[in-house]
């Protein structure tokens, strides 16, 4: 088994590994490129999305900077909006459903990293997928933990640490984040 097929099946592997870092290093130089086309230059920004993300659907708008590690482990539906500064970490995957909204500072982590001292410094790690579903409201500066699901028709708060998982149907907030209203 190669490191990234045990990265993907969330099984101990190791970050260094040569090829997963040439295939972060490549996707880098894309997002490097891609936080530098002109803004109004939508057509270029969303043919190097693209390249960057292909598992994205129609109708979205990723607004400068945005930040990954494969991107070939996001998955968004169609209708999406992200504002300045989202940062997604997907060594497992991350899948975003249909007609979601994220505010800016966003962050969505997948990398699990051990509190144990020695494995850390060995890179050993591994990832949890995310979930979130359609219809979905993030506010500014949330973070997502890794192996969360947040459900369908969820607002989540600005400044929410999302820890666990958030069920269908209600707006969410506070660190750690919690549904304070049902709808």
């Amino acid at each position: 088994m190669t490191e990234k097929e045990k990265m993907l099946a969330g099984l101990d592997y190791y970050a260094k590994d040569p090829e997963l870092s040439l295939e972060i290093n490549k996707v880098k130089d894309l997002i490097w490129e891609y936080n530098r086309i002109k803004p109004t230059n939508l057509e270029e920004r969303k043919n190097l999305i693209n390249k960057i993300i292909p598992n994205i659907g129609e109708n979205f708008l990723i607004n400068q900077p945005f930040y990954c590690d494969y991107g070939s482990n996001i998955k968004i539906g169609k209708n999406f909006f992200s504002n300045f500064n989202l940062t997604i970490l997907d060594e497992a995957i991350v899948s975003i459903g249909d007609n979601c909204f994220i505010a800016p500072n966003v962050s969505i982590y997948t990398a699990v990293h051990p509190t144990d001292p020695i494995q850390r410094n060995n890179q050993r790690q591994t990832a949890k997928s995310v979930t979130i579903g359609d219809n979905v409201w993030i506010g500014g500066s949330v973070t997502i933990l890794p192996g969360v699901s947040i459900g369908n028709n969820v607002t989540i708060g600005a400044g929410s640490v999302v820890v666990k998982d958030i069920p269908d149907n209600c707006v969410a907030v506070g660190n750690p984040c919690k549904p304070i209203k049902y709808i």
